[in-house]
């Protein structure tokens, strides 16, 4: 087997990401603990983030336009009780995000319009579900070199556990800054009147924000990035092969390949989002810190916060299970420590793109505009933050709405059904949602074939799971038959409402409401990743 050599800094043996985080993600759920509280890793409550520059004098408004943690316990999450209807936070966005000291300088979450963290539930205590979590890639122009550095997020009205480390960039580095969010708004609020724009902060067209995800300064980064690849010198490896790998899905797969995140043997409703960050933070005091060797060592009793995202499932979930290594670079925050990123895991799609892309489909529910339809205008921004080609004929053969949804059913199904019996020898992500690795992808497969309304293309759920009285799958079926969509004009999305496959036996939970979150958002992503 030739694992995939996708760095220099590859991490080996129990060093993985996957190895520190998988006997936490394999408790199940206990105390009464909600689906979005395990180990604030659920994200499950898709997000808006929005944002509004301020003057110095910082007070929230309304939406414009990693290292081994020896010593934290990461069995451990942050659940303080707080309000149960809030589910929207203001991240007030330092200075000059972009240079060393604004990427050092620690972000603030508080509660939306004025509201107090403690009124609103915006700390970083409740993490699971009101968490954020900040990320930045850096290039540097003149040799090419990656780096990752993961700025701190702090709860408004107290100070990091540990100061971040300000880390070195290179001369005239070009940075990008990737957020996520376990809740459902984050309003990005500048610290100064003109931080946002000094970071060349984007999170959708105006009056109509993505979602769950926002960016600063991505398309600049990435349009660099692929010139000093075109130059040769940002070299950007092989995905890598894995002999792990069943090859389904004929001349659609992609043989023994190891995934990317372009990949539709991975992809969910909404893919390409959020971040890989972790942080710790410290119970005693409500702090948090930068998730580094040095911190974890001098903060006993820290808890490990994560942010679900697709990047975290395939760098941390899927990849050590079929054999394949992330991209990773080095942490300037943590002594050079190899880390992913979710830019990092861009550059390495569109280096390794497969020949059936999933790219940010149209009916995905954070590029809508705010009536639910489909805005061609607003799915070409959010694809040039994250490096993807803008909406055009050629890749609409794979990724407009109607063939993503065939694509996902066709390449996804016999990927995850040929692959089952290694794919159940994996961690779930989020218990929840299924009790292994391969129940949690098959349940996950089922939500986003809902919520991207695929039924509405003429195309049949391919899902059956078996759910059992928490809601969680304990086992799924798959129709492998290929299916051709019907109707290539169906709506732009499904119901919002879906908890499960379109199938389901056992012991199913109610469906869930749609969130209110602001203009058209509903329920982006049940699975949590």
């Amino acid at each position: 087997m030739r694992n995939g050599q996708r760095s220099a800094w590859r991490r080996r043996g129990n060093n993985s990401r996957a190895a520190r985080i998988a006997v936490p993600l394999a408790i199940p759920m206990a105390l009464g603990l909600t689906l979005g509280i395990i180990l604030a890793i659920s994200g499950g409550n898709k997000t808006q983030i929005a944002q509004s520059a301020l003057g110095a004098a910082v007070s929230p408004s309304g939406s414009a336009s990693a290292s081994p943690s020896a010593s934290a316990d990461p069995t451990s999450t942050a659940t303080t009780a707080t309000s149960t209807t809030n589910v929207n936070c203001d991240i007030i966005v330092p200075a000059n995000p972009l240079s060393a000291k604004g990427l050092a300088t620690a972000y603030q979450l508080t509660g939306p319009d004025g509201t107090t963290p403690a009124a609103s539930g915006c700390t970083m205590a409740n993490s699971a579900n009101l968490g954020a979590f900040v990320q930045a890639t850096i290039l540097n122009p003149r040799t090419g070199a990656l780096s990752v550095y993961n700025p701190l997020v702090v709860t408004q009205g107290t100070t990091p556990a540990i100061a971040p480390v300000v880390p070195t960039l290179p001369r005239n580095a070009i940075v990008t800054i990737d957020f996520g969010f376990n809740g459902t708004d984050l309003i990005q609020v500048g610290a100064t009147a003109n931080a946002l724009q000094q970071g060349n902060c984007v999170n959708g067209e105006p009056g109509s924000v993505f979602g769950q995800v926002s960016f600063c300064n991505g398309t600049t980064f990435f349009k660099a990035a692929f010139q000093l690849m075109r130059e040769g010198r940002l070299s950007v490896p092989s995905e890598g092969t894995s002999t792990k790998i069943v090859s389904t899905a004929g001349a659609l797969g992609t043989g023994n390949d190891c995934p990317v995140t372009r990949n539709f043997d991975m992809v969910d409703q909404d893919p390409s989002d959020n971040v890989t960050t972790e942080y710790l933070f410290d119970p005693t005091t409500g702090q948090t810190a930068q998730n580094t060797t040095a911190n974890a060592a001098n903060l006993t009793g820290a808890q490990l916060l994560l942010n679900g995202s697709d990047n975290t499932l395939l760098d941390g979930f899927m990849d050590p299970v079929l054999g394949c290594t992330p991209f990773e670079a080095p942490d300037l925050g943590n002594n050079n420590t190899p880390a992913t990123s979710q830019a990092l895991d861009e550059l390495l799609a569109t280096r390794n793109q497969p020949k059936v892309a999933a790219l940010v489909p149209e009916n995905d529910e954070m590029v809508l505009d705010n009536n639910g339809d489909l805005d061609p205008a607003k799915t070409d921004l959010y694809r040039s933050e994250i490096g993807q080609a803008p909406v055009n004929a050629q890749n609409n053969k794979t990724s407009s709405p109607a063939m993503f949804c065939q694509n996902m059913v066709d390449i996804q199904t016999p990927f995850l059904a040929a692959n089952q019996t290694l794919l159940a020898t994996g961690n779930s992500p989020v218990p929840g949602v299924g009790d292994n690795l391969l129940t949690f992808l098959a349940n996950r497969l089922g939500m986003s074939f809902t919520n991207l309304g695929c039924q509405n293309f003429g195309l049949t759920d391919p899902v059956t799971v078996v759910l059992d009285g928490a809601g969680a799958a304990t086992a799924a079926t798959f129709n492998t038959t290929p299916q051709t969509v019907s109707n290539t004009t169906g709506a732009g999305g499904g119901t919002g409402t879906g908890t499960g496959g379109g199938h389901q036996t056992g012991n199913p939970v109610p469906a869930q409401p749609g969130r209110k979150g602001r203009a058209h958002h509903r329920l982006m992503d049940p699975s949590g990743m």
